[in-house]
């Protein structure tokens, strides 16, 4: 039974949740190179928390009912507006909320002839494409460039047609950490008349930290000519708790665009800024209290900590035989591959040493590689960090790469997964040695290696039912 017949004690619920979460992966001391992002700051994190649950309960769906959330998210958005350039904003539930808001913003103000279109580099977040899928609209991916990541102004201004709406542009892209030639691209979009959104997601409240701690970092924001919308995550290197993003308009109306109003039912008054309509305002709180405890000195101090970590991780791996670093990452993004490691194995090994490197499949000739995002926590860690490194491709190049069944790759590829219920597809997972119903940390390596060899679009309808059936 899921649900209990009396109701249970407090005490015993979060006994309950403590032993619930005995296999996750721990959220605080940098062993998690993704997901998650620590200060190593307990007291902004306890700060944040009892601000969430103090405005827990509160129901952003009326800010008239609710006047505290609006001065919280004036503050929260002018904060981000501050730093990035001006605009007005939305505080959203994360980053793809706020991409889908630019989408809709940009499609709802620019009508086009015939099926909008979006023109976005290979390296651009899944969000756009997530987007343009709830939203009608039609995806023109351009390649980037093979050795530096970067895309390519010139593939980017050439796929603009007359029915493109939105051209896009990363600060920095997440698989690699590099920044996107934020000025040609944005000025190529402009002189077509095409809005421009840069996603900022990940470097938009950190690259102005890094410049002011000396890093060399382009010009990326709403300052630069033609960029006409940003977003921003405060669940990143905002270290706000998970449910926090803004994204910024340069054009007021164009905030106007990405709202929804309804009155074509009896009922109460429907207008949202965001796509979501009752919720809480405890990630608000969060953000509000996160920016309040650390403040301008306390993230200058972090971008400092934080470059520093990144640059002495990147030269650390390139000193370990048979790893690269890919590309020349300006944020705090890392990714290496090899030529001659299985970096699925690699990526198993250090989670039994207890790290969690996320591994990152090839993909329009990029080739398969390990992604750290490197965090305010890192720099008293990296030593220790590339140890395991070291000591996870010393083991993963003994072992060799993953041993897949001999057509197990095809028999996935052609296989009728209509087909099979979940139970069936669970019982063939099983069956080369994947365990989706198990506790504790899997090993992925073989899994990772057969979505490896598949096309995309073969992933995109494995992986859904990898989805499937873990929640079924």
């Amino acid at each position: 039974m899921n649900l209990p017949d009396k109701g249970r004690d407090a005490g015993e619920l979060l006994t309950e949740i403590a032993r619930l979460k005995e296999a996750d992966l721990p959220v605080r001391g940098g062993r998690v190179t993704a997901y998650v992002y620590d200060t190593g700051r307990p007291e902004v994190h306890e700060a944040a928390t009892r601000a969430y649950v103090e405005m827990l309960e509160v129901n952003t769906l009326d800010p008239t009912a609710f006047p505290s959330v609006v001065e919280m998210e004036r503050q929260v958005v002018g904060a981000v507006a501050d730093l990035l350039g001006g605009g007005t904003g939305i505080f959203t539930s994360g980053g793809t909320e706020s991409i889908m808001l630019a989408v809709k913003a940009a499609r709802d103000s620019r009508p086009v002839a015939g099926r909008p279109r979006m023109v976005v580099p290979v390296t651009a977040h899944p969000a756009f494409h997530k987007a343009a899928h709830y939203l009608g609209v039609v995806v023109d991916a351009v390649p980037v460039d093979p050795v530096t990541f970067r895309a390519d102004a010139a593939a980017v201004e050439d796929a603009i047609t007359g029915d493109t709406v939105l051209v896009v542009a990363s600060a920095p892209s997440y698989p690699q950490g590099v920044m996107d030639p934020v000025e040609a691209i944005a000025a190529a979009a402009s002189a077509r008349g095409v809005l421009c959104h840069v996603d900022a997601c990940v470097g938009g409240w950190l690259l102005p930290w890094l410049r002011e701690a000396g890093a060399e970092i382009p010009p990326f924001d709403l300052s630069v000519r033609g960029v006409t919308s940003i977003s921003c995550d405060l669940h990143k290197f905002g270290y706000s708790p998970k449910g926090a993003s803004v994204v910024l308009f340069a054009d007021p109306a164009l905030r106007r665009a990405a709202y929804f109003a309804s009155a074509s039912w009896p009922g109460y008054t429907v207008i949202n800024a965001t796509v979501q309509s009752s919720k809480s305002a405890g990630p608000l709180g969060g953000a509000w209290a996160t920016l309040q405890a650390l403040g301008r000195e306390g993230y200058l101090e972090l971008g400092r900590t934080t470059l520093a970590a990144a640059r002495r991780l990147r030269e650390g791996v390139a000193a370990i035989g048979g790893l690269r670093v890919l590309g020349e990452p300006e944020s705090s993004l890392v990714a290496f591959t090899s030529d001659e490691i299985d970096v699925f194995v690699l990526s198993d090994e250090a989670r039994r040493r207890g790290w969690f490197l996320q591994p990152q499949l090839s993909y329009a000739g990029i080739p398969a590689n390990i992604h750290i995002t490197v965090t305010g926590v890192t720099l008293g860690g990296v030593e220790a960090m590339l140890e395991v490194i070291a000591e996870s491709a010393a083991a993963a190049r003994e072992r060799g790469p993953a041993e897949l069944p001999e057509g197990l790759v095809e028999l996935v590829a052609e296989l009728d997964l209509e087909a099979l219920d979940d139970a069936a597809f669970g019982e063939l997972a099983a069956s080369v040695g994947v365990d989706l119903n198990g506790s504790g940390q899997p090993e992925m390596a073989v899994v990772n290696a057969v979505l490896d060899a598949l096309p995309a679009d073969r992933r995109e309808a494995v992986l859904i039912r990898f989805l499937s059936v873990i929640y079924g």
